[in-house]
């Protein structure tokens, strides 16, 4: 049975006391609660503040960006490397946010994906179709090319990747896929991995779901059979409400 794993996307928000703050108290909320597996994902400047403060625990570090190369002259960048020296054991590749303003494509988020896991991490490879997308009954096209694309030549480490459907109309806009919506998504990510990879590869697989999931609505989405925990945004930053919604994963 898949592990459930609900992971914060903190995007670019805290300084290293406040980083600090959060991750103490979402620590302490969670002890004894959950069987989830719990990520945070703080900016690059409190990756080790954050480390520290959940050292320990079994909360897991991750980071919200790599670079592909494990060195050279790319200003600004960081390498899956780096990130395992700073402890993190996942990182979020390919975020529409990524996609959108850092030009990243599915032949980027491919090539970080694999930088990943050869660095011995876990790549959260993110996913998701715009509203405009949607509306032309054009999402079962992006989502299928995403993933195909995004997570081809993986190898062995496919099944150590964890996708994260992100409906790029529901992240910070309030509005929220039904679980009905969720659900076909995922069980359509679920068949597209199969038809790569084998039914065993894709019944291990595990597919977060993302996109203003709060603590009203995370039960209902991660009770549906293929929905296995969230990629959480905003909400991840209120250490209750975060909390809560891990409670709801298990």
């Amino acid at each position: 049975m898949r592990q459930p794993i609900v992971a914060g996307n903190w995007k670019m928000h805290g300084t290293r006391s406040e980083a600090a703050a959060l991750a103490s108290a979402v620590r302490d909320g969670l002890t004894g609660t959950t069987r989830a597996e719990v990520v945070f994902c703080p900016p690059f400047t409190a990756l080790q503040t954050v480390g520290q403060a959940i050292q320990g625990s079994p909360v897991q570090l991750g980071a919200q960006d790599v670079h592909w190369d494990e060195r050279g002259a790319h200003t600004g960048e960081i390498s899956a490397a780096m990130l395992r020296d700073l402890g993190c054991r996942y990182v979020i590749v390919g975020h529409s946010e990524r996609r959108a303003a850092a030009y990243d494509t599915d032949e980027s988020v491919q090539r970080k994906a694999a930088a990943v896991l050869e660095a011995g991490l876990r790549p959260i490879v993110c996913v998701g179709e715009t509203w405009e997308q949607r509306e032309q009954e054009l999402t079962e096209t992006v989502v299928r090319t995403q993933v195909e694309q995004g997570l081809r030549d993986l190898g062995p480490g496919l099944r150590e990747t964890v996708i994260a459907y992100e409906p790029v109309w529901a992240i910070g806009t309030g509005k929220t896929a039904t679980a009905e919506q969720a659900q076909a998504v995922h069980g359509l990510i679920r068949k597209v991995i199969a038809g790569m990879a084998g039914s065993g590869v894709a019944d291990d697989m595990r597919i977060q779901y993302g996109g203003s999931v709060k603590p009203s609505n995370a039960a209902e989405l991660f009770g549906r059979p293929d929905v296995d925990g969230g990629l959480i945004g905003g909400a991840s930053l209120d250490a209750s409400a975060f909390v809560s919604i891990v409670r709801a994963a298990t």
